[in-house]
């Protein structure tokens, strides 16, 4: 590896936690990510990533730049399907919205280094993930149908998690407290540590992204076999990909309506992913693109025409998502 592989490693390290870090100040209160922050920080990745893409360019020249802005739009557009299983994910475990951010950002720091074993790996470890795959897309299509049932009978928050799936599963291998403690990943019960059910949805859209990993690390790798530019491309894309989770999920507040599209395109993915694994048919990002930018906008119009009030939200000590 020569200086400049080095000095553009150490520039890209520099960079992402640089940017973690402020960005892990600028949201260290347990609160809602606002419409406002969340389009705010989307463009503020978005320009780290253009500008990293200028300094390939000056270091290693346009074409090498191209091969990284390819990567990068490439991920973005194939990790699109990504933001709504994270929606399912927090539905299934009922997280409150002040709490996301914190369950996102760790995610991410796992993300980074999962992206690395694959890039180093290559393509030789994809056929592990396609069963995993169908799994998820039947998690999917579950979860929107029971963010359609509580939808029409009025949200339901979580206290106790005791029957709660992920809960019933991991209680057999770990001790895990059945109530959140806070913004806890872990809590102290007696004189041993036990995980919170914040731990195990951060553990559940850790492995989302392992699965996402395997359908779209290979497609980036198709495009440039230099691991430098399959790596950052693939990491700013990610990184942003948050700050589009947020942007959505506070229009998804104000716009009453938008919930319904996400339930269209929560079936959509499911559905495609299911297609996928058993080889009745591939769907392109491209059309994903298309179906899921149509379904928000479908959303976004009928909310701004019919407007109405959203349902109360009911208290219940048992988990309305179970096994």
């Amino acid at each position: 590896m020569n200086n400049i592989d080095l000095l553009s490693a150490a520039i890209f390290i520099v960079i992402v936690i640089m940017f973690l870090i402020i960005d892990l100040k600028s949201h260290s209160e347990d609160k809602p990510i606002s419409l406002k922050n969340a389009a705010i920080w989307s463009a503020i990745w978005v320009a780290v990533s253009l500008a990293f893409a200028v300094y390939v360019a000056y270091t290693r020249g346009t074409e090498q730049m191209s091969l990284f802005l390819a990567g990068y739009f490439l991920e973005k557009s194939l990790a699109i399907d990504n933001l709504f299983v994270f929606m399912a994910i927090f539905a299934s475990f009922s997280i409150a919205d002040k709490y996301q951010h914190r369950v996102l950002y760790y995610g991410i720091i796992g993300a980074i280094i999962m992206r690395f074993v694959f890039i180093a790996a290559g393509t030789s470890l994809l056929w592990l993930g396609e069963w995993v795959l169908a799994l998820f897309g039947l998690f999917v299509l579950w979860t929107a149908w029971k963010i359609w049932q509580n939808m029409k009978q009025g949200k339901e928050e979580i206290t106790d998690y005791t029957n709660h799936w992920s809960v019933r599963y991991t209680k057999r291998v770990l001790p895990v407290h059945t109530k959140l403690e806070g913004h806890k990943f872990l809590t102290k019960v007696g004189d041993s540590l036990a995980v919170t059910p914040l731990f195990l949805c951060l553990v559940c859209i850790e492995v989302a992204d392992v699965m996402f990993a395997f359908d779209s690390v290979p497609a980036v790798i198709a495009v440039t076999r230099v691991p430098f530019l399959i790596y950052t491309s693939n990491i700013f894309a990610i990184l942003g990909l948050r700050s589009l989770y947020f942007l959505l999920s506070a229009a998804k507040r104000r716009l009453i309506h938008l919930e319904k599209a996400v339930i269209g395109i929560l079936v959509y993915i499911g559905v495609k992913m299911l297609l996928g694994v058993c080889g009745i048919c591939h769907i392109s990002a491209m059309v994903s693109l298309f179906v899921v930018l149509g379904g928000l906008l479908i959303g976004v119009l009928t909310s701004l025409v019919f407007p109405s009030k959203p349902l109360p939200l009911k208290r219940e000590s048992r988990s309305p998502i179970k096994e």
